[in-house]
């Protein structure tokens, strides 16, 4: 496999995931606003910091955190990266140029996808059609997730298909719950104290986790519990430790991991050391930060060892053993 194509698999599977988890956080930030007192409401400026593009917002609407501007900034803004939009096209392009190591419906869905979301920005705006909107973007995301696992050969692509998909989820898990924990009620007052389990419910509810949650921890939400649920919990394919778990089995399958795979048995190590209930939030921020970090130099590796040499061929284990 050319490293090329191995790139443009990865990248497509990071989009797709990064299009999800946008979509994901927008609409549970809408039903979190509706269940809290007017006064701790921590309103649209927290999606800007998860998605980790402030200064491009600031350039764009300055400090004008109200929904109208997040919401558009977030969905349909095609000079924001991180946009759904543009990460729908962004993977789309990278699926054209590999068409003959995917399922043929995989780019068919994903152009459907791009033009319904392009199509339609009018109702993701909207407060009455955006629920509708961006649980379509939700379904068929997952819809192509499904479709590539079940109809696309898991050889060397489908490693990098699945290492792109959870490293970007491995790193939306983080932003959501430094961000999200860093604005639950900060000082309240007693009576207010009952809704910081809406807060957790609604982190946990941004990864698809608040049933699997009760079924595995059999308490109710609290931040200890969901901390140690969403950073290691083995079996919750959303938490930090089952992400980089994941790259790790396939690094497993490939040439050369000697580099990548060290630097994620080090992040799988200081993951599941830690204790982060006993973390007080500024020891969980900087917590976070290390684990963020462990990711990006985990991406670098991979980066390094299989896709900087453009052009050249990635050989089986079996192949560089002889």
């Amino acid at each position: 496999m050319l490293s090329r194509v191995a790139e443009n698999i990865y990248w497509m599977a990071r989009y797709i995931e990064r299009a999800e988890n946008t979509a994901r956080i927008i609409n549970v930030n809408a039903f979190l606003l509706l269940d809290l007192p007017k006064k701790v409401r921590p309103g649209w400026e927290p999606l800007i910091h998860i998605t980790g593009s402030n200064a491009i917002f600031k350039k764009m609407y300055g400090a004008e955190y109200d929904e109208r501007n997040v919401v558009k900034f977030l969905i349909g803004e095609e000079n924001n990266p991180t946009s759904l939009v543009t990460s729908l096209r962004q993977a789309r392009e990278n699926a054209r140029t590999i068409r003959d190591f995917v399922p043929r419906e995989t780019f068919e869905y994903l152009n459907e996808l791009y033009l319904f979301a392009r199509s339609n920005l009018s109702k993701g705006m909207s407060g009455q059609g955006r629920f509708g909107y961006l649980k379509e973007i939700i379904l068929n995301a997952q819809t192509m997730t499904g479709l590539l696992a079940g109809a696309m050969i898991h050889d060397h692509g489908y490693d990098f298909l699945r290492m792109g998909r959870n490293l970007e989820r491995g790193d939306m898990t983080t932003r959501i719950i430094d961000v999200r924990s860093a604005n639950l009620l900060p000082d309240v007052s007693s009576e207010l104290r009952p809704f910081e389990s809406i807060q957790w419910v609604s982190v946990l509810k941004s990864m698809s986790g608040y049933q699997m949650y009760r079924r595995k921890m059999q308490v109710n939400v609290r931040r200890a519990e969901t901390l140690q649920f969403l950073l290691q919990e083995r079996s919750f394919p959303r938490s930090f430790a089952h992400t980089v778990g994941e790259v790790e089995n396939c690094l497993g399958n490939l040439p050369r991991y000697t580099l990548p795979i060290k630097i994620t048995r080090q992040v799988l190590k200081l993951v599941n050391s830690a204790k982060p209930e006993l973390l007080a939030q500024e020891q969980l921020h900087k917590f976070i930060d290390d684990l963020q970090l462990g990711l990006s130099e985990l991406h670098n590796a991979i980066y390094t060892t299989y896709f900087a040499a453009q052009g050249s061929e990635l050989k089986s284990a079996t192949a560089v053993q002889k």
